[in-house]
């Protein structure tokens, strides 16, 4: 039997735009590094959402679960900083916390 103690899920999602690339690839080399770092520094999982076929905008979405909603707080608190400080620029960023009870 699993624990009683209620699991967050976090998710968040932003929009980055690069309005000076001029191709896809391009655009990869700035979107990808950035996917990757968030994996390696983070406990999170990443995935390129949306805008995939646009070389001036894409959207990236995290997620992560834990027993412990303030850390997830600060783990999306230090994600969103991070992308921030990232050559694409970051124009729009969500996030939400969903507490799930296991019975």
């Amino acid at each position: 039997m699993l624990g009683s103690s209620p699991i967050y899920i976090a998710v968040y999602i932003a929009r980055l735009e690069t309005p000076w690339v001029k191709s896809l690839k391009e655009k990869r080399s700035i979107i990808k590094p950035i996917t990757e770092k968030l994996k390696n520094r983070f406990p999170v999982s990443v995935a390129r959402l949306n805008g995939l076929d646009n070389h001036h905008w894409e959207e990236i979405g995290l997620s992560v679960i834990s027993y412990d909603k303030l850390w997830l707080e600060q783990v999306l608190i230090d994600c969103d900083k991070f992308i921030a400080g990232q050559s694409a620029v970051l124009v729009q960023s969500e996030q939400s916390i969903e507490r799930w009870d296991i019975s």
